[in-house]
């Protein structure tokens, strides 16, 4: 057998984790950096990155605050390139288009990363990947990174002030991650892949488990585990498996979405986890999948008490036009699309009345 060579950026250097992760973090900042540029974006989170710029500059580090504009986008990072001078690390506090821009801006600068999520809505803090958008917030590209972050600290105080919705929408993406690589890798004959498609399996269980309870009490076990499920142990998967563990309809109905303005209102995984339904819908109705429809029936009801959007309605597009639809689905589609790697070919206008029967009910006899 020809073994094919891979590479792996699996894990961030150091992981702190935990209630007061942020003040322990202080030793090995300094040890990273003097003079970093801390970057946020959200209003919501001013406050508390204040605070962040108060703490390190009381430690004798020099820091320096950036903000983003947009979403993570290459009219953000060139100014940021030009703010950053004179910085000596990058420090991104916030959420996923943030942790995402800090990272590609530290890669670019050939900088340390550190990254400070401020809630549990996604792994990016952990991953060798950013996501790109256009200034309207339309999804554009990937682009892998050389490794993950010199640091991640991922407190639990911190992370425990975001909104109810941040962890929901976390919780659907993570549950991407077993929908998607099971469908994508579960064949492969990779060592590495095979173990991370199950440990996705694990998280999916896990999170099935303990995500009603985590968003009924955030002084619980299970909101600890279900946290740190969404922003720590999802990551680790991707940096197991790499490329070769791969998104599939999830992630492509996604970025077909952040297309249409009308959904910018919607998180990430608020936008994944519709999008699971109807790769899930896809699978049922087009390979012939009954698990698939099994699984339908299974994901529906939580995604619906944890306050999650399961159709277009609830995702701001009652209005849409069936244009509007259609360009979502055609960029969906696109050539070299994730949706490809589906085992069956899928048509923009299957897509479409999976999209519009994302939540109808699978029929038991399926």
């Amino acid at each position: 057998m020809v073994q094919t060579f891979s590479s792996h950026a699996i894990a961030p250097a150091a992981v702190l984790r935990g209630e007061g992760a942020w003040a322990e973090a202080f030793p090995k900042i300094r040890a990273l950096c003097s003079k970093p540029l801390v970057l946020g974006r959200s209003s919501s989170t001013s406050e508390l990155r204040r605070q962040l710029f108060a703490d390190l500059a009381g430690t004798g580090l020099t820091p320096t605050t950036a903000q983003l504009q947009f979403d993570c986008c290459e009219q953000d990072l060139a100014r940021l390139n030009l703010e950053a001078n004179g910085c000596d690390a990058v420090i991104a506090a916030g959420g996923g288009k943030v942790l995402d821009a800090g990272k590609l801006l530290a890669h670019r600068l050939s900088l340390p990363c550190i990254t400070v999520p401020l809630s549990a809505a996604t792994c990016a803090g952990w991953t060798a990947l950013s996501n790109i958008y256009s200034p309207e917030g339309a999804f554009e590209g990937d682009v892998s990174l050389s490794r993950c972050p010199d640091l991640l600290v991922f407190d639990h105080g911190l992370v425990r002030q975001a909104p109810p919705r941040t962890l929901a929408s976390g919780v659907a993406d993570a549950l991407a991650k077993w929908y998607e690589a099971s469908v994508s890798s579960a064949d492969s004959s990779d060592g590495l892949v095979q173990q991370a498609v199950q440990m996705a399996r694990v998280l999916r269980d896990q999170l099935l488990i303990d995500s009603p309870m985590a968003m009924e009490d955030i002084n619980s076990a299970a909101w600890v585990r279900t946290a740190e499920a969404c922003a720590l142990t999802a990551g680790v998967m991707g940096g197991l498996g790499g490329a070769r563990c791969r998104t599939v309809a999830a992630h492509a109905v996604h970025n077909g979405l952040t297309q249409l303005p009308a959904c910018h209102n919607a998180m990430h995984g608020e936008k994944v986890g519709f999008g699971i339904l109807v790769q899930l819908r896809l699978e049922e109705r087009m390979g012939g999948n009954r698990l698939a429809a099994q699984a339908h029936r299974q994901l529906l009801p939580l995604l619906r008490q944890l306050g999650l959007p399961v159709c277009l309605d609830d995702l701001g597009l009652s209005q849409a036009s069936l244009s509007d639809l259609q360009q979502v689905c055609f960029f969906a589609c696109r050539e070299g699309s994730d949706l490809h790697h589906l085992p069956f070919a899928v048509t923009p206008g299957a897509l479409l009345e999976a999209l519009v029967g994302a939540a109808e009910p699978s029929p038991l006899h399926s």
